[in-house]
C-alpha cells in the first residue's frame, strides 16, 4: 500500500474477545475508520453479535469469508489456535496487511505458512479498555514504512504506541502487556496496608488507585526523571524519607526482577 485511504480500507477483524473490542472501541471512538467497512468473525456467537450490536459491524461467518473481504486483518484469537487460523487464512490470501495481537507468537510462525506475508506483531494491554493502552508494534520486512505507521496510528487510538523490533517483544510482553496486572496487585496490597491500620477497604483503593494515576501523569510530564520526582516528594527526614528506607533495604527489586524475567521466559515458550 503506498497510500491508504482510511475511508475506504476494509478491516476484517478475526476473534471479538475484549482485547479486540478494547482496540475497536478506539478506533471508532475516534472515527478512523469506517463502521460499514468493518468486518468481524468469532467462533463464540456473542462475542461477535456484541461487537455487532455495539458498533454496527458487519458480522461474517468464517475466516475465510473475513479474508475474502478484508485489506487488513486483525488476528485476536487465543495464540494456541494460530495454526487453525492461518490455515484458514491462506486459502483466500491475497497479500492483505495481516495484524497479530496474539502474545508470544512470532512472526516466523505467520511466514512458515504464509509465504511472503506483510506481518504486524501488535503487543496491546487492557488498559485500552479505558483508552489508556500501551502498546508496542512490530513487523517483518514485508510491510512498508506508510504501512507500518498505519498500524502505528491505528493502535495510537486507544493509547500510546512505541515503534520496536520483534527481540525486543517478549520482555515487552512481561512488563507492559502482562504489567497492569502486577500494578493491580500493587495497589491492592498498599491498600490493604492502609485497611489494617483503619482505613475502609474501598477509601484505601481510591487513594492508591487515584495517587497511581497521577504518579505515572507525572512520570510521562517530566521526562522520564523518576529520581527527580522521588526527591521532590522526600523530604529530609520525613515521613516518605522513612517508607524509602524500608523499600530500598528490602528485596523489592529482586521480585520484581524475577517477576519480569520468568513472565518473558513464558512469552518465549508460547512462541
Amino acid at each position: 500500500m503506498d497510500i491508504i485511504d482510511k475511508k475506504a480500507l476494509k478491516l476484517g477483524v478475526i476473534g471479538c474477545g475484549k482485547m479486540a473490542s478494547a482496540i475497536l472501541g478506539g478506533v471508532m471512538n475516534n472515527n478512523f475508520l469506517t463502521k460499514n467497512n468493518v468486518y468481524v468473525y468469532d467462533i463464540n456467537e456473542k462475542a461477535k453479535n456484541d461487537l455487532v450490536f455495539k458498533y454496527g459491524f458487519h458480522p461474517l461467518n468464517s475466516i475465510e469469508e473475513i479474508v475474502f473481504n478484508s485489506d487488513v486483518i486483525l488476528i485476536a484469537t487465543k495464540p494456541f489456535v494460530v495454526s487453525e487460523v492461518l490455515d484458514k487464512i491462506k486459502l483466500n490470501y491475497t497479500n492483505q496487511l495481516i495484524l497479530s495481537i496474539l502474545a508470544g507468537v512470532k512472526i516466523e510462525k505467520y511466514q512458515s505458512l504464509l509465504k511472503n506475508a506483510k506481518i504486524v506483531r501488535i503487543m496491546p494491554n487492557t488498559p485500552a479498555l479505558v483508552g489508556e493502552g500501551m502498546s508496542a508494534v512490530c513487523s517483518n520486512d514485508c510491510v512498508s514504512d506508510v504501512e507500518l505507521n498505519f498500524v502505528y496510528e491505528f493502535m495510537n487510538n486507544c493509547g500510546k504506541v512505541i515503534k520496536t523490533t520483534e527481540d525486543k517483544m517478549d520482555i515487552i510482553t512481561a512488563l507492559s502487556g502482562s504489567g497492569p496486572a502486577f500494578y493491580f496487585r500493587i495497589i491492592d496490597l498498599l491498600a490493604k496496608s492502609a485497611q489494617k491500620l483503619g482505613l475502609s477497604y474501598d477509601e484505601a483503593v481510591l487513594l492508591s488507585s487515584q495517587t497511581a494515576l497521577g504518579s505515572s501523569k507525572m512520570v510521562l510530564e517530566n521526562n522520564f526523571d523518576i529520581e527527580q520526582l522521588i526527591t521532590n516528594v522526600t523530604t529530609p527526614k520525613g515521613c516518605t524519607e522513612v517508607g524509602n528506607n524500608v523499600l530500598n533495604e528490602s528485596d523489592i527489586s529482586l521480585i520484581f526482577d524475577e517477576t519480569i524475567k520468568k513472565t518473558m521466559q513464558r512469552a518465549i515458550e508460547l512462541g
